[in-house]
């Protein structure tokens, strides 16, 4: 793989008790700031707040995953990439070109 940036966002545990009294301010910090919050039942993980963005995105990535032809084609977009097959900034903007029809 090349160098992929990931942040891992930021993980508090509450318990339900302290989760149900600061509900409003653990909702803005999840949405604002893409943390996640563990919520616990008798000490044990029960369920996770997590910002609306961020499930999306884990959705997302689930589907991609699962996808077995996506999978390939972008195995096959790393191979060419480390070959060094690239088209130039000049070839793309000369097919866009072709391709919306303007010889400018």
């Amino acid at each position: 793989m090349h160098g992929y940036l990931v942040i891992l966002p930021t993980m508090t545990t509450l318990s339900l008790a302290d989760a149900k009294a600061h509900l409003s301010a653990l909702v803005a910090r999840v949405s604002g700031q893409h943390e996640r919050v563990y919520v616990t039942v008798h000490g044990k993980p029960s369920a996770v707040l997590v910002a609306t963005e961020d499930l999306e995105s884990l959705e997302e990535t689930i589907e991609i995953l699962a996808d077995a032809e996506t999978m390939r084609r972008l195995h096959a977009s790393d191979t060419e990439l480390a070959r060094g097959d690239v088209e130039t900034r000049e070839e793309l903007d000369a097919a866009m070109r072709r391709r919306l029809g303007s010889s400018s």
